[in-house]
């Protein structure tokens, strides 16, 4: 039972304590890691130097005279052979080792007789006490939620999981190198909001005590960035936390990183040329190859993107125009038995959620949706050629939208009017349109010069990791103990 496994270890701790031991000191020996112990084996063994590492305990094996156990730091793992006639302390250790433990090994390099690189122990320092047990067998667990729940364990179990973090720390460093390469400012902008806006998502509310008013977490940073662009700033970025308060899927996450962008004096034409080589140079430093796998598909991010048109995708696979009637596309949602669909939505959110159910799916390899209806973009410029289309793309591979970005609506009156109809659907019970802006429209009244924006966020990284959106941060929400 686990209760007698802890009451065991307590028991052990007490024991170290009797012996005049720390069993949690602040001060560690001086060591080299694992994998540096492991890199310079040879020429250790050969001179017989001691030298120190310092890990936790993986794998105990104890064979009366000799203790084997498996140490490992997050370079790498080596095999400890303690002796009784060699070890200092060597009974006291045998009796209070668990696997779990943090320990300081000193000793020299030599190879058993099986041929397994080890450190001969001479000394060992306790450097952490674990008073529960690491599951043997949490590899083999199928909830994921129990695995989120308690990360660390799978960590623990699993060390090459810590390879996708690397990954994804990779992927976010190569992001900002290359916007500040192109001569793109690093900005922070707030994360509490009295208006949310720069997507259309249901945002989560908290209270600001000091102002004694209701705030919103942001679901993006957007309209503080454009106001950067009416204060003078050219080319701007932030890599921060969003917050949405949608559902839990494999491809949306509640609190999550996002990156996003904004240039003076660009369009959405010039924009997707700079995105393409920007992703693709990401990409191949982040996975060292353009070729990926999502979801069974092989994506070839090497190739030119393709530029698929909203309008003829859309009329191709539901046999409507974008300009049909409300009534006819809320028939086609009907008839696609789409879950998401309720009366009151907008058209916009109407065409969105068909085109997601018919059209998404089947974009596999890596390009730009482009130009869809102004209903469904409320802050895109219009169309010269086509006023009721908008600027706008989208980067879609893997059968899913992997970031959005278009030329910045900076006419006032068109802004004004556009959340005006924004806010009508947010009456009418649409709780993901967009709030209507006073400020952003005053500031925008002042001036703002045309500008391309752009933004992706951690489902990116995700859809080139072939993993579920969860799996790719250390701590996703889950259900609590009481509900599993």
């Amino acid at each position: 039972m686990l209760e007698d496994l802890i009451v065991e270890r307590e028991r052990k701790l007490r024991r170290l304590r009797e012996a005049g031991i720390d069993p949690y000191p602040a001060k560690t020996p001086k060591s080299i890691s694992i994998a540096d112990f492991l890199a310079d084996f040879n020429v250790l063994a050969k001179s017989a130097k001691a030298v120190t590492v310092k890990g936790r305990i993986v794998a105990y094996r104890d064979q009366g005279g000799v203790i084997f156990f498996d140490l490992r730091d997050e370079s790498s793992a080596t095999q400890v052979v303690a002796k009784k006639e060699v070890t200092k302390n060597f009974s006291l250790w045998q009796e209070v080792l668990d696997r779990g433990d943090f320990v300081a090994v000193k000793g020299k390099a030599f190879t058993t007789k099986r041929g397994v690189k080890s450190i001969e122990a001479k000394s060992i320092d306790i450097l952490s006490k674990a008073l529960r047990p690491v599951p043997t067998t949490f590899y083999g667990l199928k909830d994921t939620e129990v695995l989120l729940r308690q990360r660390y364990l799978d960590l623990i179990a699993n060390p090459e999981l810590k390879e996708l973090f690397y990954k994804k720390s990779k992927f976010w460093q190569a992001t900002r190198s290359y916007l500040l390469n192109e001569g793109f400012l690093e900005v922070e902008t707030p994360i509490l909001e009295a208006i949310p806006g720069g997507a259309e998502a249901e945002p989560f509310i908290t209270h600001y005590n000091a102002l004694k008013r209701d705030f919103y977490l942001r679901i993006s940073p957007e309209l503080n960035l454009k106001r950067l662009m009416v204060g003078g700033f050219e080319k701007v970025f932030e890599i921060g936390r969003i917050f949405r308060n949608e559902g839990i899927d494999a491809e949306h996450l509640q609190d999550y990183t996002q990156m996003e962008m904004y240039w003076a004096y660009q369009d959405y034409e010039g924009l997707m040329q700079f995105l393409e080589k920007m992703v693709k140079k990401v990409i191949k430093e982040t996975f060292g190859s353009l070729n990926t796998t999502y979801d069974g598909q092989k994506i070839n991010w090497g190739k030119k993107w393709v530029r698929y048109d909203y309008g003829a995708l859309f009329k191709k696979e539901t046999g409507l125009e974008l300009e049909s009637s409300l009534r006819d596309l809320q028939e086609k949602a009907k008839d696609l038995k789409i879950s998401q669909f309720t009366p009151h939505l907008g058209k916009g959110r109407v065409i969105d959620l068909i085109y997601k159910k018919t059209v998404r799916p089947k974009l596999v390899q890596p390009g730009f949706l482009i130009n869809p209806p102004v209903e469904i973009e409320p802050l895109a410029k219009r169309m010269s050629s086509k006023n009721n289309r908008v600027e706008r793309f989208q980067v879609v591979a893997g059968g899913t939208e992997l970031g959005k970005g278009f030329s910045e609506l900076n006419d006032p009156h068109d802004q004004r009017a556009r959340f005006e109809e924004q806010q009508k659907l947010r009456q009418a019970g649409d709780k993901e349109a967009q709030m209507f802006d006073h400020d952003y429209v005053e500031a925008m009244e002042y001036g703002m010069p045309p500008v391309a924006g752009f933004a992706y966020s951690e489902r990116l990284f995700a859809v080139l990791a072939d993993r579920p959106v969860r799996e790719t941060i250390f701590f996703p929400a889950v259900r609590s103990r009481e509900e599993d």
